[in-house]
C-alpha cells in the first residue's frame, strides 16, 4: 500500500510560525510534523508515499531532499528507505480532492493508498485499519466517537456514508433525502483514510458532471468530502470505527503542548 500526506496547506491557524515555514515543517518534539507522519508509515512498512506541496514549497522539497533515510528516485536501492515522490501544486493548490486526482500518476494502479493528514498526530494501528478495508470500499474513512461540531454520518448496520452534518449551524447534507440525519450513526473523522485507486477514474468523472475548471498543468481544485458525499449514492464508502483512539489537531497554536506530550508519552 502507497500513502499521500497533504502537506500543502497554508497553516493559517499556526501564524505566526507559519509565516517562515510551512505547516509541514512545524517543529513538534524537535521534529518537523511530516517526519512524525512519514516515519510512523515507514514502520508499518509503507515505503512509498507521495507528498503535495505548494506553501514554502522549495522548503519541503530540500526538507525531503536533505533526509538520508529518504530516496526521491525510484531506481535507488531502498535498503529500508523510504520513496517519495513530489506531486506540485505550486501553480495552485487543489484543496484535499484535487489534490489526489493531480497526484494520479503517482497513485495509479497501486491497488490501494493511504492518506494522511501531514497536521494529524494519533495511535493509529494502520495495520489494523487496512485489515478492516472491506473488497468492495472505494474508500474506509478511520472515525472515532469524540467531541467535535462536525460528524459524518454513517448507517448503522452497515456502518456505510451517507452525510454529514455539523451541529454548531445545524447544517446538514445526506445522499439520499430519505435518510433522517438523527437517525445516522454520528462520529468525528480523523483526517486518516484508505482509498482504492478506483477512486481515480470516478474523481474523473465527478470534475465533468459538476462542470468544474480543468487545467491540465494546474489540475483541478475540489475538497475530497465533497466528492465523498457524490460518490457515496454510486459506491460504498464506509466508515471504520477506531476504538481509545487517541488523535490530536496540530493545527493550531493551542494544540503543540499537546502534541508535544503525546510524542514523549509514545
Amino acid at each position: 500500500m502507497k500513502a499521500m500526506i497533504f502537506a500543502a496547506g497554508l497553516g493559517t491557524r499556526l501564524k505566526p510560525l507559519t509565516d517562515t515555514l510551512p505547516k509541514a515543517l512545524v517543529p513538534v518534539c524537535g521534529k518537523p510534523l511530516i517526519e512524525h507522519v512519514a516515519r510512523k508509515l515507514l514502520q508499518v512498512g509503507i515505503d512509498e508515499a507521495v507528498v503535495n506541496i505548494h506553501y514554502f514549497a522549495d522548503k519541503v522539497e530540500q526538507w525531503i531532499n536533505g533526509q538520508p533515510w529518504i530516496v526521491t528516485e525510484k531506481e535507488c536501492k531502498r535498503d529500508g528507505k523510504m520513496l517519495v515522490e513530489v506531486s506540485d501544486e505550486r501553480e495552485l493548490l487543489l484543496e484535499t480532492g484535487g489534490a489526489v486526482l493531480h497526484a494520479r500518476r503517482y497513485l495509479e494502479g497501486c491497488g490501494r493508498f493511504l492518506i494522511h493528514n501531514v497536521d494529524i498526530l494519533s495511535n493509529c494501528d494502520i495495520q489494523w485499519f487496512e485489515k478492516q478495508v472491506k473488497d468492495d470500499a472505494l474508500a474506509s474513512l478511520l472515525v472515532s466517537d469524540r467531541k467535535t461540531t462536525r460528524f459524518l454520518l454513517f448507517e448503522p448496520d452497515t456502518m456505510r456514508l451517507v452525510g454529514w452534518m455539523n451541529t454548531d449551524t445545524g447544517d446538514y447534507s445526506v445522499t439520499s433525502p430519505d435518510i433522517v440525519p438523527q437517525e445516522c450513526r454520528a462520529l468525528a473523522f480523523s483526517g486518516i483514510h484508505i482509498l482504492s485507486d478506483k477512486v481515480l477514474a470516478l474523481m474523473q468523472e465527478y470534475v465533468v458532471e459538476k462542470g468544474l475548471p480543468v487545467d491540465d498543468v494546474k489540475g483541478t481544485r475540489f475538497p475530497i468530502m465533497s466528492f465523498y458525499m457524490w460518490a457515496a449514492a454510486k459506491q460504498p464508502i464506509y466508515g471504520v470505527i477506531a476504538e481509545n483512539l487517541e488523535f490530536i489537531d496540530v493545527g493550531k497554536l493551542d494544540a503543540l503542548k499537546s502534541a508535544e506530550e503525546f510524542i514523549n508519552g509514545i
